[in-house]
Order: C-alpha cells, then sequence, then structure tokens
C-alpha cells in the first residue's frame, strides 16, 4: 500500500523550467498554504475579541491584527511555492509578465488595497471614528478591509465606501481628537419678538437637555441672531454636546429642536408662518395727506417706542474669546503610536 501511495505522490503533473510538480508536492503545498491561511484566520480572530474588550488600545490592536494575517497569508503562499519544489528566482520573468498582466486587469483592487494599506498606518481614520463622506454618506468605521472601508450608519445599515475615496476625498472625521464638537441648531421666530427673552428661553431648555456639556471656557452655550428672513428672525443654538450625541447627529439636532420649540411656546414666543406684507404707498393716483382723505380716514399718531436697553450679544461675545487651541491627543493614541 506505502508502494502505492508512493507512486501516486511521485506521479508528474507539470514541469515548470527543471522542476518538475508531483501530486505529492502539490498536495503538502496546499496544506501548508492552507494551514498559513487558517493560522491567520485564527489569530485575527483573537485579535478582534481581545480588541472589543480593551478598547484604549483598539486601534493599536487593529494594525497588529491586518499586519499579522496579511504576513501569514504572505509567507504561506511562498512556503507552498517553495514545497512544490518552484525556484522563485527561475520564475521571476514568468512572474513578472504576469504581474504586468494582473496590473492591468486588475488594477483597481490593487488600488484598493493600497489605499487600505495607507489608511491602516497613517491613523487619520481609525476603527470607532465617526467619519462623513461629501455625498453624505456618514457613520462608524467598522473595518478597513483589503478592498473596502465598512461602515455602519445609525440607522444600523452597513455600508461599504472603496478605500480609494476616504483617501482622495474631502472626509470629515467627527471624532478624530477631543471630546465633542461645536453643534448649529437654527431655528426661527417673528418680528418684533423680544431677543433677550428668546436668549432666555433656549439656554435654559438646552442646558436642560441631558447630554449638553455644561459651560467651560470658551466652550459655552450661546444663541446667536445670525440674519433677518422673510418672515422671521433666523437664530441658532450653539451648543456643545456629548461625544456620544455628535456620533448621531440627526437624533441631536431632532432633540434640541424639540426642546427649543416647548421653550418658545412656554415663553408666548410665536413661531412665524410663511407670510407676506403688502403696503400700498399710492393709492387713486394720490399719496399721504390726499389718499387719506380720499378714503375719509384720519391719521393716527404713533407713540414713540422706548428705547431698549442693550441685550447680551453672545456671538460678540464668543469672537472676544481666545482661539480654541488644537486638543491634546488621548493617551490611549499617543502610546499606540508610540
Amino acid at each position: 500500500m506505502f508502494e502505492g501511495l508512493n507512486e501516486i505522490a511521485n506521479l508528474h503533473i507539470v514541469q515548470v523550467g527543471t522542476t518538475v510538480v508531483t501530486v505529492g508536492g502539490l498536495l503538502a503545498a496546499a496544506l501548508l498554504t492552507t494551514a498559513f491561511m487558517v493560522g491567520s484566520w485564527l489569530i485575527g480572530s483573537a485579535l478582534k475579541r481581545l480588541r472589543g474588550r480593551t478598547r484604549e488600545a483598539a486601534s493599536a490592536l487593529y494594525v497588529v491584527e491586518k499586519l499579522l494575517t496579511y504576513s501569514l497569508v504572505l509567507f504561506g503562499l511562498i512556503a507552498g511555492l517553495s514545497t512544490l519544489g518552484l525556484d522563485l528566482s527561475s520564475i521571476a520573468v514568468f512572474a513578472g509578465a504576469l504581474g504586468i498582466g494582473l496590473g492591468l486587469g486588475l488594477q483597481g483592487v490593487v488600488k484598493e488595497f493600497v489605499s487600505g494599506l495607507v489608511l491602516i498606518f497613517d491613523r487619520a481614520i481609525q476603527i470607532g471614528d465617526y467619519v462623513e463622506m461629501p455625498d453624505g454618506i456618514r457613520g462608524v468605521v467598522q473595518e478597513i478591509g483589503p478592498r473596502a472601508t465598512r461602515i455602519r450608519n445609525n440607522d444600523n445599515v452597513y455600508l461599504l465606501v472603496p478605500n480609494s475615496k476616504l483617501i482622495e476625498n474631502a472626509v470629515v472625521n467627527w471624532t478624530l481628537r477631543g471630546e465633542t464638537r461645536r453643534i448649529h441648531v437654527p431655528f426661527f421666530v417673528a418680528f418684533g419678538a423680544d431677543k433677550d427673552k428668546v436668549r432666555e428661553a433656549v439656554l435654559e431648555a438646552a442646558r436642560d437637555v441631558p447630554f449638553t456639556l455644561p459651560d467651560e471656557g470658551s466652550r459655552r452655550t450661546q444663541v446667536w441672531l445670525v440674519g433677518f428672513g422673510e418672515n422671521a428672525l433666523n437664530f441658532e443654538l450653539i451648543v456643545w454636546p456629548t461625544l456620544e450625541a455628535v456620533k448621531r447627529p440627526k437624533a441631536m439636532n431632532a432633540a434640541y429642536t424639540w426642546a427649543i420649540d416647548d421653550a418658545l411656546r412656554k415663553a408666548c414666543i410665536e413661531i412665524p408662518y410663511p407670510q407676506r406684507e403688502v403696503r400700498l404707498r399710492g393709492l387713486f393716483g394720490e399719496e399721504g395727506e390726499d389718499a387719506l382723505a380720499a378714503l375719509r380716514l384720519e391719521r393716527r399718531e404713533h407713540a414713540q417706542p422706548a428705547v431698549a436697553a442693550p441685550s447680551v450679544n453672545d456671538a460678540a461675545e464668543d469672537l472676544l474669546q481666545p482661539p480654541l487651541e488644537e486638543e491634546p491627543e488621548p493617551a490611549a493614541r499617543r502610546a499606540a503610536q508610540d
């Protein structure tokens, strides 16, 4: 039986140059390559579980995971070719020609693979970051793969974004450094509303929202009057929410908008409807006193409005604050980089 197995193992399949590929060599190469790939998968799975338990060193573990898994697969392929008895130097010309063909046919795949390596080692985008693409795609980075980056949005939908898009396009990383970001929430009130009353009502409502951070230094909750609309005064609530709230922008804006509406209704501040105001300056070819006489109307004397006291202008005070300094990197990320 052993002689029969030996004959089968030594059976010639193909000859490459001076090297003869046998059945036994092919099986040994396949087993060795498979062993390396299985080892790569096991190590990758173990590091993924460890990364889920240790959030502080998650980014460093992810880099180690990718290095080990890619290296093991590469070594497995090289070991398999060596087990076949192939002299890698003797097939350099063939490999070069094959590489040119693959480069022409699979240049897109190679481009995405290299882009993925750049993302891993550049570390401008890391696992757990909340990113926003120019086309509106937003979500948490789950994995940077060899072809695409997997992003999960807040609706639990997974999006596959080609790695090259994250390098070639302007990507907003909302959680790259620091703990929070400043958010602008627009709202409108009717002309003639008391600005101070609007400010006090909205500030109180915003500070009652549980994920609003307390005022600290230049990070303060404010209300800005940003413009005069066709039907209303345009305001913005300027607020610093927690990092978890920043990762859920739609729910965060909805929560602040709800609180603002409740505050304005409670303070009896009018939220305007779309409207048009038409004033006739000429009537029947007459103006002024002649128009009033033609309509048999009397001129009414309007009382002069009282001079209002100066109100608090948050936007002006914000300009007097020193510029925000770049926040130091978290200790875990500095340790991972070292």
